[in-house]
């Protein structure tokens, strides 16, 4: 598989919950960065048993995936029945058919609103 498939197989993997087959997409050494909240997380079992843990009520969608050789940028919308709507941007790289790291920039919709000197050039989403 290409890298932007290997991405598009990843979302794909995580929204079944196939927390295996989600294994099989990464490095054992994966590393992915996880800026706003500070944290990194090192490793295929600590990032599969994170999202496994994760609260139910959530579901995945792709919005975009683009590639650039091994790099590959995705966003994907996450509503969550009780937690509210996020998204992220993720920039992972992707060798020899695996998810080798990444970096992902979480943020709940609305979380971070526009100051009011803004307000005559913007239109809200």
């Amino acid at each position: 598989m290409k890298p932007s498939e290997i991405v598009q197989e990843f979302w794909g993997r995580m929204q079944a919950r196939d927390w295996e087959g989600l294994g099989g997409l990464l490095a054992d050494d994966l590393v992915v960065e996880w800026p706003v909240s500070g944290e990194r997380i090192v490793g295929c079992g600590n990032f599969v048993t994170i999202n496994a843990d994760y609260p139910e009520g959530w579901s995945i969608s792709v919005l975009r995936v683009v590639a650039d050789g091994e790099v590959v940028v995705s966003e994907v919308e996450v509503p969550h029945d009780t937690l509210g709507v996020h998204r992220v941007v993720s920039l992972w790289t992707v060798r020899d058919g695996k998810i080798v790291g990444g970096r992902e920039y979480w943020t709940e919709l609305g979380s971070d609103p526009s100051p009011e000197w803004r307000a005559a050039f913007v239109q809200r989403l």
